[in-house]
């Protein structure tokens, strides 16, 4: 799993990126699967990692937002990711690069499933040296495995995360290319602070931001490389994908939503819709698009089923939708319906399993309202604006969350209502000061 940070709907070439160009991302497409309706559950880091790795909506768990270097929370040991599910059927498991679900030893990498771990406990912009980090942050650790190995990190070592991550990547495939492996390759890029090898700099039309990117899409390539080099690219199962959608309020130093309305932080299609690739020769078709709509939380059973891996014993949200992904003819999502939080446990918007219906409910969300992101790297200020009233949207006839039909159509309004009920009752709303019944807790400091 190849799993970016903070890169938009627009900002992969068979996307529709503009100013920079990914061919080894094309290239993936066209010996793969696009999918151009996949979704995060939540539109931040934390909570989207959360759902990535433990097939959860992340707020089940108790993972909201971007947890801060002094939080003293992260993800729960009684929660099963991935890397465990896949080390009970004797995988080798590795990491290279972002975490943020918990920065001390008990929520680690390392006690959660993973053989291997180099990278960063959170995000690479909570560091002093940002000029938005509030008071009070740390220095920057970099760990190998519990130990820190350099605290402090500098502008010249953050230009090296994205090569450093990639050689981490290729060296674990080439090291258990004779077994079965899972390796997760979370990029700190392209969140601001931008910071690009000198392979790449001033390479792109379109600035930082894009020679960023194209150091980005060099690190898929090299990885689809060594598979093939190792002779098991046709036995191995590639999944790209990013945590959420650009962060508009920096500009040219954020990336593009495309087509879709408002970016991170937000539950508008901006926000959660994410550009996805996957590649598996042989069971993939190749160069396919799936326009069915798949969350990330249903990674989690789908690769279960397909590894022969039993699920937990408590409830996960994914469902197994392996035939949508490979192809299947008329195979409907085997979901009534998906819920988006936000915040702390906001219910603020659902939708039909298939993708075509979005429920907007009543919250308060952020907006540059038509005025342009900052520049080089210092943001511009979001306005808060209010949905008052429920707001309906026909994504296949709308995908910008243009125009409201809640009037014309009160029968899928009322539906999905219902739903939101149910979710609430489940996992509660902070909105509707409800709580639910089948949260749990995140696992806390001692």
């Amino acid at each position: 799993i190849i799993f970016t940070d903070d890169q938009g709907y627009g900002d992969v070439g068979v996307f529709g990126a503009k100013g920079f160009k990914t061919p080894n991302l094309d290239r993936m497409a066209r010996e793969g699967r696009k999918f151009t309706n996949f979704h995060v559950p939540q539109p931040v880091c934390s909570a989207s990692r959360a759902g990535i790795l433990t097939g959860n909506y992340p707020n089940r768990i108790g993972i909201h937002g971007a947890l801060g270097p002094n939080a003293k929370h992260g993800i729960s040991d009684q929660e099963v990711t991935i890397a465990q599910m896949l080390k009970t059927q004797g995988y080798a498991t590795g990491m290279a690069g972002k975490w943020h679900l918990g920065h001390l030893p008990p929520f680690l990498p390392t006690r959660h499933g993973f053989d291997e771990f180099y990278g960063l406990p959170y995000s690479n912009d909570m560091w002093p040296n940002h000029p938005e980090a509030p008071k009070g942050y740390p220095e920057l650790p970099m760990y190998e495995g519990e130990m820190i190995v350099k605290l402090g990190l500098t502008h010249e070592d953050q230009e090296q995360f994205t090569t450093q991550y990639t050689q981490r990547a290729v060296n674990f495939i080439k090291r258990h290319k004779e077994e079965p492996f899972f390796f997760y390759l979370a990029h700190n890029m392209p969140h601001v602070p931008l910071h690009v090898s000198s392979k790449f700099k001033g390479k792109s039309e379109q600035g930082l931001f894009g020679d960023v990117i194209m150091e980005i899409d060099w690190s898929v390539g090299e990885v689809l490389k060594t598979l093939k080099e190792c002779g098991i690219d046709k036995d191995t199962l590639v999944i790209f994908t990013s945590d959420n959608g650009p962060w508009l309020s920096y500009g040219n130093h954020a990336g593009s939503a495309g087509p879709l309305r408002e970016g991170k932080g937000t539950n508008w299609e901006g926000g959660t819709r994410e550009p996805c690739i996957m590649r598996w020769p042989g069971q993939i078709p190749v160069g396919t698009t799936c326009s069915q709509m798949l969350m990330t939380i249903d990674l989690f059973p789908t690769i279960a089923k397909l590894v022969g891996a039993e699920l937990p014993k408590h409830k996960i949200d994914g469902l197994d939708v392996w035939q949508v992904i490979s192809g299947k003819e008329n195979v409907p999502n085997p979901h009534e319906g998906y819920s988006f939080y936000y915040e702390v446990n906001e219910l603020q918007a659902v939708t039909t399993g298939d993708g075509k219906w979005k429920l907007q409910l009543p919250h308060t969300y952020r907006t540059l309202a038509g005025r342009p992101g900052g520049k080089d790297g210092t943001p511009a200020k979001y306005e808060q604006r209010m949905l008052l009233k429920p707001e309906l949207y026909d994504l296949v006839n709308d995908i910008g969350e243009t125009k409201d039909v809640a009037d014309k159509n009160p029968d899928v309004v009322e539906f999905l209502l219902k739903f939101a009920e149910r979710s609430r009752a489940d996992m509660g709303d902070a909105l509707t000061k409800r709580k639910g019944s089948g949260t749990r807790e995140p696992g806390r400091a001692p």
